[in-house]
């Protein structure tokens, strides 16, 4: 999927719908800053009010240093899920909020999950996002929370991929979910088929497989 030579993406291409933070001066940091760091936001986000984002691989704690600074290069009021302990540093607990990063705990799953439902429930525009592997250490599948609250919610998936080799954030075509979990999921996976992590080897196994099985064609 990104093997394809995929196009910038910038504040202006947002579509009305899309929901945005209406920064001024920060896109432009943000942008600069991206630049400094010789990396693009590239790929298309369809005009539409909500969507569950997916951002693969995670395997590093520098996917959030490119990461953010991508989102509000673009001026997306993007809504991040992450765990609540990067929140115990009072100065950072500030700059994520800010950014738009929402503490959750973990061992809550169920609690989490209605709560992201009613989040979307109540909210007239809403892009919210978290990763699907669910921790930057190998792990043998994906955690499916965000399938079934994209089903629940009644919204589309827009998966987001952090390639280390290329250099890019890429937003990705939209997937719909069917409500079959098996076969969506090697669709799923497929988007990120050529995606290069900044640690390989903390790869999740299906996306490792997936890796594996392009090598041996």
């Amino acid at each position: 999927m990104t093997n394809k030579i995929l196009p910038p993406l910038t504040k202006k291409q947002l579509g009305k719908n899309v929901p945005q933070r209406g920064g001024l001066l920060t896109p432009h940091l943000a942008k600069l800053l991206l630049k400094l760091m010789d990396w693009q936001v590239v790929g298309e986000i369809p005009n539409i009010q909500k969507a569950v984002v997916i951002g693969a691989p995670h395997t590093s704690n520098f996917d959030g240093l490119y990461a953010i600074p991508a989102w509000l290069a673009i001026d997306l009021d993007l809504r991040v899920l992450g765990k609540k302990q990067l929140f115990h540093i009072p100065i950072l607990a500030t700059f994520l909020r800010w950014a738009g990063v929402i503490p959750i705990d973990r061992s809550q799953k169920g609690s989490v999950l209605q709560a992201s439902i009613d989040r979307f429930e109540q909210s007239e525009k809403l892009f919210l996002a978290l990763s699907p592997e669910g921790t930057r250490q190998y792990t043998e599948q994906w955690k499916t929370g965000f399938y079934y609250l994209a089903l629940a919610a009644n919204v589309p998936i827009l998966p987001v991929a952090l390639d280390y080799q290329k250099k890019q954030i890429a937003f990705l075509p939209l997937f719909y979910p069917s409500g079959n979990l098996d076969a969506d999921l090697p669709k799923l996976y497929a988007y990120y088929q050529g995606v290069k992590a900044k640690y390989p080897q903390y790869l999740s196994k299906p996306l490792q497989d997936l890796n594996q099985s392009n090598n041996h064609e």
